[in-house]
């Protein structure tokens, strides 16, 4: 009797074990689509491409390109997690598997390439200064001895360093945010980075008429999004659905709500797989 007590006993806590452990293999799967969450690392501090609202919503381009890849791969928008993730911590955040992917105005770069995959690229943006209303800097050479502001970990800053203006002075933040309140205060001389960037600072109320884009395309900048090295299911899913927001229209129709206001003159939507060095 008691032998047969303790044998029913062990098969109550074995179902219940299998039972825990089936429930628990089904909470995420980010390859598929097929679990109940997904989280996406953005930019919480960039107009036009991705802003987090004074409602607690969120804005911009790459905002609207992440949630439509996360709908082609079987998730609602309330399924999404929306997680900051600031340049410097990029590469961190996948490999530590924190995000299922970044859309955060990521450059597509062979360094970032030996760390990370891509998929897309989404958008072909540029290099560009932004500057005060009354600044004179008319070419990249023009800030040698001027004090040049980036954020931790943006290709840009260096860019100009190693190529273009030796002589800058580097300030880097770790927001573009802190480098836009610099430049107003008139600590720093220029802030560079993506002129997508850059124009959707210069269209924000408050700064109407402060600044101005300096207009020189100083480097090619292939928006990527970023996924855990390794992941060939994952950007083949995702490149597939950046093909069909192409096509369908949805893509331009971003870049209109996101870009029209600042007047910012985009390039045409570039081919899966097709980097412009």
């Amino acid at each position: 009797m008691k032998l047969r007590q303790a044998t029913a006993a062990a098969a109550v806590v074995l179902a219940l074990t299998a039972t825990a452990t089936a429930c628990g293999s089904s909470d995420k799967d980010s390859d598929s689509g097929g679990g109940k969450k997904i989280t996406i690392g953005i930019k919480f501090d960039q107009p036009g491409l991705g802003l987090k609202e004074p409602d607690g919503s969120y804005s911009g381009f790459d905002v609207d390109v992440a949630k439509y890849v996360a709908q082609k791969l079987g998730y609602k928008e309330n399924q999404i997690t929306w997680k900051e993730t600031q340049s410097a911590d990029r590469e961190t955040s996948l490999q530590r598997g924190d995000v299922d992917f970044i859309a955060a105005s990521y450059s597509i770069t062979d360094e970032r390439k030996a760390k990370v995959d891509f998929a897309g690229p989404y958008l072909l943006a540029h290099q560009d200064l932004l500057i005060r209303a009354d600044g004179n800097i008319t070419k990249g050479e023009d800030l040698n001895g001027k004090k040049l502001c980036s954020v931790t970990g943006s290709t840009s800053a260096q860019n100009v360093k190693k190529t273009i203006a030796p002589k800058a002075q580097l300030k880097q933040y770790g927001a573009y945010s802190e480098c836009l309140s610099g430049l107003q205060n008139k600590v720093v001389d220029a802030l560079t980075t993506d002129d997508d960037i850059l124009a959707g600072y210069a269209s924000q109320k408050q700064y109407k008429g402060k600044f101005k884009l300096a207009g020189l395309k100083l480097s090619n900048e292939n928006y990527g999004i970023g996924v855990k090295k390794g992941d060939d299911k994952l950007v083949g899913k995702i490149n597939k659905a950046l093909e069909q927001m192409v096509s369908d229209g949805s893509w331009e129709k971003a870049v209109k709500a996101n870009f029209g206001p600042a007047s910012y003159k985009n390039e045409p939507a570039p081919k899966i797989g097709d980097i412009v060095k």
